[in-house]
C-alpha cells in the first residue's frame, strides 16, 4: 500500500470511528446507560493498520449447518454456520467461520476472541460483520477489516444480551486492531 493510500485509509478508519463514538455519545439508541453518556468521552481503539485489513475467500459449506449460539445471558440464538475464511493475520495462519441468521442472505457475522480477549479487549470476544457486496473486492473476496472489531453492546450494558464467541473463532494469534476495552 503506497503511503498516500495508507494515509487515506488510515484518516476513512479514523472518520467512522468519529462517527460511531458521536452516536454512542448523543443517540438515543445508544448502548452507553444514559447516567453514563455526559461523562462518556469517546471508544478505545487500536491504532488504524492497514496490515490488519485481509481480503479471503469465503469458502463456503455445501450443507450449512444451523448452531445455537449461547448469549451472555441465559438464552441462545441460531445461525447458520455458511463457511469458513483462511488467511494470514498478524503473521499466523488463521481460519474463522462465518455465520448468517436466518433468513439473512446478504450480512456474514464472524466473531473472534483472540490473544488480547480479557488483555485489552472486551473479555467474551469482538465481532465483525461484512455486507455484500459492500464488503467484497471486484474479484469476489470478503475483506476483513479488523480495524473495525467492534464490542457487543453487552460490554457498555447489562440491559443487552449477546452471543457468545463459538469455539472454534478463539484466535491463538492477538488481533490489534478494532476496539479496545471499554472504560466504565
Amino acid at each position: 500500500m503506497s503511503d498516500d493510500v495508507g494515509r487515506f485509509y488510515v484518516e476513512r478508519v479514523r472518520e467512522r470511528r468519529r462517527h460511531k463514538d458521536e452516536f454512542f455519545a448523543d443517540h438515543p439508541q445508544s448502548p452507553i446507560p444514559t447516567a453514563e453518556r455526559s461523562d462518556f468521552e469517546g471508544l478505545r481503539y487500536f491504532d488504524p493498520d492497514p496490515d490488519y485489513r485481509v481480503e479471503a475467500e469465503l469458502r463456503e459449506h455445501d450443507e450449512p449447518e444451523e448452531i445455537a449460539v449461547e448469549t451472555t445471558g441465559e438464552g441462545e440464538r441460531r445461525y447458520r454456520n455458511v463457511g469458513e475464511f483462511r488467511f494470514r493475520l498478524a503473521g499466523e495462519d488463521v481460519t474463522l467461520n462465518a455465520y448468517r441468521s436466518p433468513g439473512d442472505d446478504s450480512r456474514l457475522w464472524v466473531p473472534f476472541r483472540d490473544g488480547t480477549s480479557g488483555d485489552g479487549t472486551y473479555p467474551a470476544g469482538r465481532y465483525l460483520d461484512l455486507e455484500d457486496p459492500d464488503d467484497r473486492t471486484e474479484g469476489g473476496a470478503w475483506v476483513l477489516d479488523f480495524n473495525e472489531a467492534y464490542s457487543p453492546y453487552c460490554a457498555y450494558s447489562e440491559a443487552y444480551e449477546c452471543p457468545l464467541v463459538p469455539i472454534e473463532n478463539w484466535l491463538d494469534v492477538s488481533v490489534r486492531a478494532g476496539e479496545k476495552t471499554p472504560e466504565k
